[in-house]
């Protein structure tokens, strides 16, 4: 009784470690199997990245821009005089500057506290808003820049020596 092997199937223990399977070929990969990711991102994807974290960087400082207007316009609203004008000067003063105005001829919608606390709402929205656009901003210039090496600061395990 003798037992025959296919001549396709390799016979000895070298024949079969050195085998070429389509994942050992750079570029393929079996049917059905996703590609696995590179480490290091191609060039158009990085360029990718970077104008995503210059648009969003673009995007934090018009939002800055508008937090510094609501917010001058909120304090416009608190400080300045307004009203009739009486021998040269507004009648009425500001919420923050003078006391509060009495009479028909200091009533002003913007200047009433409902107005004023939701002016005041809308530069804390902004603001915050801001804010979180520029901290996106940042994190995505990093993420953007970590292809570059990076030295370690300490002398730990893998660093390089100094000698």
């Amino acid at each position: 009784m003798t037992s025959e092997v296919p001549p396709e199937t390799p016979t000895d223990a070298l024949a079969v470690t050195s085998a070429v399977t389509p994942t050992d070929i750079p570029g393929t990969t079996p049917a059905g199997a996703p590609p696995t990711p590179s480490p290091v991102p191609s060039s158009d994807a990085r360029e990718r990245e970077r104008r995503h974290a210059q648009r969003a960087e673009g995007w934090s400082i018009v939002w800055m821009l508008v937090a510094l207007l609501v917010w001058g316009w909120f304090a416009f609203l608190m400080l300045a005089d307004y009203g009739p004008e009486y021998d040269g000067r507004a009648v009425c003063r500001g919420p923050l500057v003078g006391p509060l105005p009495e009479g028909r001829r200091c009533e002003d919608a913007w200047r009433a506290w409902p107005a004023l606390l939701g002016v005041l709402a809308l530069a804390t929205l902004t603001t915050v808003t801001a804010a979180a656009t520029t901290v996106y901003a940042k994190v995505l210039t990093r993420l953007a820049h970590r292809d570059r090496p990076s030295v370690p600061l300490s002398g730990g395990p893998g660093a390089p020596s100094r000698g």
